[in-house]
């Protein structure tokens, strides 16, 4: 059994989850266990990964299902998932994204650096039909959110040991035992919480054992900018302040 798993929690991902599923097919290094938790979906995501998995035999592929909705909920039993199953090192990417060919070569090599959290890289993908210009301003727009999160009072208390790194749930990578001292991710929706926040901030209590890879890179879905525009999507993903009636966007 590989000492690496991968998460990846999918609400109604029928149409998409197919290029998340071969991106990682395509990894160069391939030693790895992918679990899928279907996150109550009301389409055939669970069937498009079945047949995904039998047509990939060689990869090791777990279907699961949490019933709870929410990308917190579904992440954690994922991950707890793994843990029950000999992980010592998890990932987490999501079914709307593209993990570039490296990025299990990459997450192992940053463990093996020493990290414990591992932030990755995320990158608009190119391939939705947004804007150049749009994609440029989400980029631009990343990296002052990360500089900013270092300021955030949110994100300041006398129990961190080191400074706060913004970790993209949908590129990330922890070890097990870390993962569980933490207390993994708040089983919460994502109209709640940034789960990913919340579990970074729970590890600097911990450790300083974390930091971004900027080569750990995945790439991804603009889904959001394509349907709110800029603005808004900006808005939502700074603490929720434009609250659309549908979140979950396909």
């Amino acid at each position: 059994m590989s000492k690496l798993w991968v998460v990846m929690p999918a609400y109604n991902e029928e149409h998409g989850i197919t290029g998340a599923l071969a991106a990682l097919a395509a990894q160069l290094d391939r030693d790895f266990t992918l679990v899928v938790v279907d996150n109550n979906s009301t389409d055939d995501t669970a069937t498009v990964v079945r047949d995904f998995a039998s047509e990939h035999p060689w990869m090791r592929i777990e279907l699961i299902e949490e019933t709870q909705k929410g990308t917190g909920a579904a992440a954690d039993t994922g991950m707890r998932h793994a843990i029950s199953r000999g992980a010592v090192r998890l990932a987490r990417t999501d079914a709307d994204c593209l993990p570039t060919p490296d990025w299990t070569t990459r997450i192992n090599a940053a463990f093996e650096s020493g990290l414990r959290l591992i932030s990755g890289q995320l990158i608009p993908r190119t391939d939705e039909g947004v804007k150049w210009v749009d994609r440029t301003i989400i980029r631009v727009a990343l990296e002052v959110a990360s500089t900013f999160g270092k300021f955030r009072p949110g994100n300041q208390d006398s129990r961190y040991l080191g400074p706060y790194v913004m970790t993209p749930g949908c590129n990330m990578a922890i070890t097990a035992e870390l993962y569980e001292a933490a207390g993994g991710f708040p089983r919460t929706a994502i109209e709640d919480l940034h789960e990913d926040r919340a579990l970074v901030n729970a590890v600097r209590t911990i450790t300083t054992d974390y930091g971004l890879r900027r080569d750990v890179r995945v790439y991804g879905s603009n889904r959001r900018v394509r349907a709110w525009g800029v603005r808004k999507t900006l808005a939502w993903y700074a603490d929720h302040r434009y609250k659309p009636e549908l979140v979950d966007i396909r």
